[in-house]
């Protein structure tokens, strides 16, 4: 039943197709509005030498990949027509080589992207699909931080964020690219997550802003001293990777995300490489010096094990006497720890402990296989360390070691002295395959620095002290440090030729791939703090 109207009207027809075509016409007008912004307040972004949210969403994502979640989004009542949409911060989906990742921007454009109730809405429903669906999460932040006139609410919007960024954590990979300002409060949820990046000039992360500074402390300070990009990769660690443009930086951003698995449940995807994994790694022999005390450059080594010698290492302004980063052997994607021999000789000391730490539980969270390269002459001595608590720091290197259930491959390249040998994955915490090179030394401590605690007061009363301690060092070193010391009692598995390290590596990789650790249940363990 038509109720009087003829279906076949032409007049009626016509009325319908005409408001359905404004209907469009009028939507697709408040669409492009929205997606466009301010074109001034755009403007004034690029005069900072920053991009606008949509701008670094399409350079983070796959070309016509972004779903956009909530565009109509803003706050009521909607007799406040001043509201602008999207609520200060894009959210939504799209895909990076081809993998689903979840996004939210910040707005600057929008109220400095002030965070309000609105705002911290959305992010919470993005962030609550990307834990969903076990998928990568990746924080754009551009904000002025709270908006004063939600008040409390909008410190509540922070709570929801950072309660959320626990419950992901070690569940699904968390990225924040820091590319403004980030202060007060909103700084935690970066720290709640795996990696930071920041862009040089641009970035800005502090919880006390200058003006603040100056009034407590009296201290006169800028934003770049107080928690530039820099300095947050130099001083404090805070920052994983730094970056001179936004470009850069999010092409890396990219590439990190080529290199983890989107979820703790899923390995890593492998790729195929025309780089053999039987290659001979004939500069090794030259790369490192034979002499225990020469220095050399950790990553020539690296360069040389992994795929086409490409390496992300992750802060690596900070905590230099450690090595760690992201690679590929034969394809898969693999965690490099190492000691780094130019800078302290590659000792441990309290940041080295916490960066390795660190890195080794990511590695771990996300199925990602670790090779420790070692070459160690102990930990930092002196009483700045001992006060500031390495032996509460090197023990959460241990413990990320002992927890880790990924496949651990260690290597001993020169030497390896006292705690810092077990805590650098040795085989009685808990590695799968130790392999060493010829000439490795393997003691409680150099021979030198034995020979003075065991025959210190013999060589003060013989006739020719330097003699004495010369036969006696000699003497330590062929019972106590010899190469084969460690093998012979199964601590190392095997001796192999440095040149064929990366294909000992390869091989142990794809043995390992299957393994299945045995966890212990329990609620959670009490790492040191």
């Amino acid at each position: 039943m038509n109720h009087g109207r003829n279906e076949h009207d032409p007049v009626s027809t016509e009325a319908e197709s005409l408001s359905t075509r404004d209907s469009l016409n009028a939507w697709l007008d408040l669409r492009e509005r929205v997606l466009r912004g301010d074109s001034e307040a755009t403007a004034r972004q690029h005069a900072k030498r920053k991009l606008s949210a949509r701008e670094r969403i399409d350079l983070l994502l796959d070309d016509g990949s972004f779903a956009e979640l909530d565009l109509y989004r803003r706050r009521l009542p909607r007799d406040a027509p001043t509201e602008p949409h999207t609520g200060g911060v894009i959210t939504g989906s799209g895909t990076v080589h081809g993998r689903t990742v979840f996004v939210y921007a910040q707005d600057f454009r929008i109220f400095g992207g002030a965070l309000d109730q609105v705002h911290a809405q959305k992010i919470h429903k993005v962030m609550d699909l990307a834990i969903a669906t076990g998928s990568p999460l990746v924080a754009l932040n551009d904000s002025g931080g709270a908006r004063i006139q939600d008040g409390v609410s909008a410190l509540a919007g922070y709570g929801g964020v950072f309660s959320r960024n626990v419950r992901a954590s070690g569940v699904i990979p968390q990225i924040s690219v820091i590319l403004g300002p980030c202060a007060g409060g909103a700084a935690y949820s970066p720290a709640l997550t795996d990696f930071i990046f920041m862009v040089r000039e641009t970035s800005y992360m502090f919880l006390t802003g200058p003006d603040v500074v100056r009034e407590v402390t009296g201290a006169e300070v800028t934003q770049e001293m107080l928690g530039g990009a820099d300095m947050h990769a130099t001083t404090s660690g805070t920052a994983t990777f730094v970056y001179d443009d936004e470009a850069t930086c999010l092409d890396d951003v990219r590439h990190l995300l080529a290199l983890l698995p989107p979820n703790s449940r899923t390995l890593p995807p492998s790729y195929a490489v025309e780089d053999s994994p039987e290659r001979s790694c004939e500069r090794l022999l030259d790369i490192v010096p034979a002499d225990p005390v020469k220095p050399y450059d950790m990553r020539d080594v690296v360069a040389e094990l992994v795929d086409e010698g490409e390496f992300l290492e992750v802060q690596d302004a900070w905590a230099q006497s450690v090595v760690c980063g992201l690679a590929r052997i034969d394809g898969r994607t693999v965690g490099i720890v190492g000691n780094q021999p130019i800078v302290r000789a590659g000792v441990l000391d309290i940041d080295a402990s916490d960066k390795a730490a660190r890195f080794v539980r990511t590695c771990d969270a996300f199925n990602i296989p670790l090779v420790t390269l070692v070459d160690v002459p102990g930990f930092l001595p002196g009483l700045d360390q001992e006060r500031g608590g390495i032996i509460r720091h090197g023990a959460k290197l241990l413990y990320a070691y002992c927890e880790a259930t990924v496949p651990r491959i260690q290597v001993i390249l020169r030497k390896a002295y006292g705690g810092a040998y077990i805590v650098m994955d040795s085989r009685s915490i808990g590695c799968d395959a130790s392999f060493a090179w010829p000439g490795n030394e393997i003691a409680v401590m150099g021979a030198d620095g034995a020979v003075s605690v065991v025959h210190g007061r013999r060589i003060v009363a013989s006739a020719d002290p330097t003699a004495l301690r010369a036969e006696l060092v000699e003497e330590y070193r062929s019972e106590m440090m010899h190469p084969y010391y460690a093998a012979e009692r199964g601590l190392v598995d095997d001796i192999i030729d440095p040149r064929d390290t990366r294909a000992v590596i390869a091989r142990t990789l794809r043995l390992l791939q299957g393994k299945r650790a045995d966890v212990i249940e329990r609620k959670h363990g009490n790492q040191p703090g």
